[in-house]
């Protein structure tokens, strides 16, 4: 279960350091899509590393 909770946060912190990347030049994080904005890379990478966050404190009381 500890490598799973460290994997989780990993690719919480993976997620938090794309959102600032995407903030700086959001076209090298976004470059699937048509349009590229800052709010496109918050919803994206905020949200998924908000929930892999939340994902992780929970398998702390689970154990």
């Amino acid at each position: 279960m500890y490598h799973v909770r460290l994997l989780i946060l990993l690719i919480s912190l993976t997620s938090f350091l794309f959102m600032v990347l995407g903030l700086i030049k959001p076209w090298m994080m976004l470059w699937w899509e048509d349009v590229q904005n800052r709010r496109k890379v918050i919803k994206l990478y905020g949200s998924s590393g908000l929930i892999f966050l939340i994902l992780y404190w929970i398998l702390e009381y689970v154990k």
